[in-house]
């Protein structure tokens, strides 16, 4: 199916997407102050977990999306696609937290709560539900990978020279063929769901007349 513009999203819809956005960053920051507080400081290391810097780009994303309804414009094709990837990969942060490694980690459970099932819930029900995004092209299904492989390499460099990695999944220890594993499983899984993804982008469970300013 063609690339095509996606229709107008409606000012509720705008301004939900920006109170969700801002609140997630909000828990993000607490998040990271309470790490200072227990000795954390490293920003690049908060950032490193791909939960907190995948939460924070899609916050951002909603923060567009929502200024450009609440202007009651029509999104740019790049955005929808940004945020099929953006919807892919907090749907693999919900898929690998709560059924492979439930409970791990040092944030408040309720921090874990709003972080790996709440806002995964959320930004997939608005994928579902508002169709203000076109079908996307499968022969762009790729790009699903872009982000979380730049993610992977640089955790994989930074595991190598100063032997930090977010994940124990990823140490270096674990040696070339298990981290090879572990990387294709990675990435099947987010093939997998960004098809899920692409696919729900051709459902209409909202009529377009609704989503009008």
């Amino acid at each position: 199916m063609p690339d095509a513009p996606a229709p107008v999203p409606s000012r509720a819809v705008g301004l939900t997407r920006i109170v969700v956005g801002l609140s997630v960053i909000t828990v993000l920051v607490h998040t990271y102050l309470l790490g200072i507080s227990a000795g954390r400081t490293s920003l690049i290391d908060y950032f490193g977990y791909f939960t907190n810097l995948t939460s924070l780009l899609t916050s951002a994303l909603l923060l567009a999306s929502g200024a450009i309804a609440l202007r009651g414009r029509r999104h740019p094709l790049w955005l929808s696609y940004a945020r099929g990837v953006a919807v892919t990969c907090m749907l693999l942060v919900a898929v690998i937290y709560n059924l492979i490694v439930p409970g791990t980690g040092s944030a408040p459970a309720w921090v874990s709560a709003v972080l790996h099932a709440v806002f995964p819930l959320l930004v997939a029900l608005d994928w579902l539900l508002i169709r203000d995004r076109p079908p996307l092209a499968w022969r762009h299904l790729w790009v699903v990978t872009v982000y979380p492989l730049v993610w992977i390499v640089v955790v994989l460099i930074r595991g190598a020279t100063d032997g930090w990695v977010p994940y124990g999944f990823l140490l270096p220890s674990h040696g070339p063929a298990v981290l090879a594993a572990h990387v294709a499983g990675l990435l099947a899984a987010l093939l997998a769901l960004g098809a899920l993804v692409w696919l729900a982008s051709r459902f209409r469970l909202v009529r377009r007349k609704q989503l009008g300013p």
